[in-house]
């Protein structure tokens, strides 16, 4: 059974820095790995994705302040966010897909201002 596991939330002030990582259990191949956020009273939208062969979809309102990264031999995806700003306040999930799709169970992100 494929579980995904994050780590790497917490609390920070605006301006600073937090890296999220996601590791993924069992022998299994991901096509994408990714993550989203879901702030309270809002949909959950894509952050950033990456694909096997390091293409990468990151959203507008993150670009050039997030970094994705994936290690396909680990199975694990990482997300660097830098100058955090309080509208990055959300749960954040670590998601991951083949013909199936796999979420986590969501990490606390609260940036204070």
């Amino acid at each position: 059974q494929v579980q995904l596991m994050e780590s790497g939330g917490g609390l920070v002030q605006a301006g600073g820095s937090l890296r999220l990582s996601c590791a993924a259990s069992g022998f299994v191949r991901f096509d994408a790995m990714g993550w989203y956020r879901q702030a309270p009273g809002k949909q959950r939208e894509l952050v950033a994705v990456i694909t096997r062969g390091d293409n990468t979809n990151v959203a507008d309102s993150v670009k050039g302040r997030f970094t994705i990264s994936r290690d396909n031999a680990k199975n694990t995806v990482d997300l660097q966010m830098n100058s955090l700003e309080p509208e990055d306040t959300a749960v954040y999930y670590c998601n991951a897909k083949n013909r199936y799709t796999y979420w986590g169970r969501g990490t606390q992100v609260t940036v204070s201002s």
